[in-house]
């Protein structure tokens, strides 16, 4: 009976899954990505993920050092900061901004608030809607093809213009590194979602969420809203960021209204906003309402309030 009786405080349940387990996934989901961009874009794009990465572990390193902290650089957060931030740059970016963009994203986002499990927003997402803020010419300047100048298929598609949709599928296309193959972040998503890393939940409710206000408020129209899908960073920031453990919901009703959430407001930002894209910005804003959906989706407790 004394080893079937245990008194302890809780977590009651636990796993052997650790942080750096965890990070190292999601960094292998996104090699297919990585790989295809610099395929895509060149060696200049191997630089942007290499000096966004750098920027981020340097600045965690020395910002903890400098205040005294523990060193958690081993627990790979900031690689995966790096990754994401190089990823959802223009492969024609010149490389001081991606650096900034790694200190914006680890010390101001990050660090102040407390280190990784205290941030209220994606510091990689955070520091690419600062960056465009502040360098909007050279953020939205997008290369394809022996370095000219080209506009996005979502800008295209805004513009009333025709896309291709087998290459937005493929990643024939202009874009950001990171965004423009959805077979490769398709793949790296499989990865996440068989490895038990990320739950499906938020995705799903995104995309479908998504789907269905653009084929209401733009066009009754399959290709329309498949273009819409494959454009932009959906993909990634549907599996990749709205999916950051510590800044999506933990409730299951909660990733469900989290993902409804994000799709209209993707939705409102595209079809009625200056902007063509509008992932980033839905992603930040809705987690800093993350406490709220939280709140309301929390279930009672066994026995609680029942009759």
């Amino acid at each position: 009976m004394s080893k079937l009786f245990n008194v302890s405080t809780s977590p009651h349940i636990r796993n052997y899954v650790t942080t750096p387990n965890i990070m190292l996934d999601v960094a292998i989901a996104m090699i297919p990505a990585s790989a295809y961009g610099i395929y895509q874009f060149g060696i200049k794009a191997a630089l942007i993920l290499l000096i966004s990465v750098i920027s981020c572990v340097l600045s965690e390193y020395v910002f903890e050092s400098l205040m005294g902290k523990p060193i958690t650089i081993s627990d790979g957060s900031a690689l995966v900061t790096g990754m994401i931030l190089g990823l959802n740059m223009p492969p024609a970016i010149p490389l001081w901004i991606p650096f900034l963009g790694g200190i914006f994203a680890v010390i101001v986002v990050k660090q102040l608030y407390g280190g990784i499990g205290q941030n209220f927003m994606n510091p990689a997402l955070a520091a690419r809607c600062f960056l465009v803020i502040s360098f909007a010419g050279k953020m939205n300047s997008f290369t394809y093809e022996d370095a000219v100048v080209s506009a996005t298929p979502l800008a295209a598609l805004k513009a009333g213009q025709a896309v291709d949709i087998p290459a937005m599928f493929i990643g024939m296309i202009p874009g950001t590194i990171g965004e423009v193959s959805v077979i490769a972040l398709l793949i790296g998503a499989a990865y996440m979602v068989i490895k038990k890393v990320i739950s499906i939940r938020i995705p799903a409710a995104y995309l479908i969420t998504f789907s269905a206000f653009v084929f209401v408020f733009g066009q009754q129209n399959l290709n329309y809203v498949l273009a819409h899908l494959m454009g932009g960073g959906l993909i990634f920031g549907a599996f990749f960021m709205a999916t950051d453990y510590t800044t999506s919901p933990i409730t299951a009703k909660g990733k469900i209204l989290f993902g409804i959430l994000l799709g209209i407001l993707t939705g409102l930002f595209r079809l009625f906003g200056g902007s063509a894209e509008g992932v980033s910005y839905a992603i930040i804003f809705s987690n800093i309402l993350v406490p709220l959906i939280e709140k309301i989706s929390l279930p009672k407790a066994f026995g609680k309030e029942g009759r």
